[in-house]
């Protein structure tokens, strides 16, 4: 990768969507938050930063809920001095769309690089960025990352056409089995998509955002690539074997 290539995210600010409340999860971790699940002996948000660090992240805002108070302890015990970390905290859950409403004052850039912060790809953010900015002149309000799985049961999948446009989400179905391509939960929105969030009142930004927008509006950036969800016991076992690979691609 080019020196200019690694700085794609230099004047890209970033949200990580932290606040959900990890139920699924709290039979291994109890009250830890998921942004601080312990793996190869380092916590989750340890291994995000790192990776959002090689495509030259210098902006990072945190959207806190749940726990939100054991990460800010986990922050000052240990700050990061290389990154400008921006914790916002939700008063209660708010949703994903709720939730990038709330921290719509610490979002200046277009785009806006935004993510859930259980999931993880190994996928070339400079890759991502740069086929963003084709689409837009298309007309693209946002774009996806779509990672191709062989068994496809765990997630919602997403159709997508020939051109790499987004057709439609279908809800997960526990019996296809078969490969597609899902949602990475890692997005490029437009300062003018943010604005709209903002201006609204939804919570879902796939069910409530995406499906709404007209057609030609999403764009797919898609791959087949390292991808995990470590908001399940037992995708968070298998995280250390992923990480190894995303250190490595």
């Amino acid at each position: 990768m080019s020196t200019a290539r690694t700085r794609c995210l230099e004047s890209v600010d970033i949200l990580v969507l932290g606040g959900g409340l990890g139920t699924r999860i709290r039979p291994v971790l109890g009250d830890t938050p998921k942004l601080l699940a312990p793996i190869c002996g380092r916590p989750y948000l340890a291994h995000l930063l790192d990776w959002l660090r090689r495509y030259g992240a210098r902006r990072v805002v945190l959207g806190l809920g749940h726990q939100a108070q054991m990460i800010l302890e986990h922050l000052r015990a240990d700050p990061v001095r290389d990154l400008e970390l921006v914790p916002v905290v939700e008063p209660l859950p708010l949703g994903t769309a709720g939730a990038i409403r709330f921290a719509r004052n610490e979002l200046h850039s277009d785009p806006v690089l935004v993510m859930n912060g259980d999931s993880f790809t190994s996928a070339d953010l400079c890759e991502f960025v740069a086929r963003h900015g084709e689409a837009r002149l298309s007309g693209a309000a946002a774009s996806i990352l779509c990672a191709e799985v062989d068994d496809a049961s765990r997630y919602g999948r997403v159709e997508i056409d020939d051109a790499g446009w987004i057709i439609r989400f279908v809800e997960k179905d526990p019996n296809i089995s078969a490969d597609a391509f899902v949602s990475a939960g890692v997005y490029l929105l437009s300062a003018s998509l943010i604005t709209q969030i903002a201006a609204g009142k939804v919570s879902s930004l796939e069910r409530e955002v995406f499906e709404r927008l007209p057609p030609r509006s999403l764009a797919a950036f898609c791959g087949r690539f390292a991808f995990i969800d470590i908001g399940t016991p037992e995708s968070l076992a298998r995280a250390g074997a992923i990480f190894g690979v995303g250190a490595a691609s």
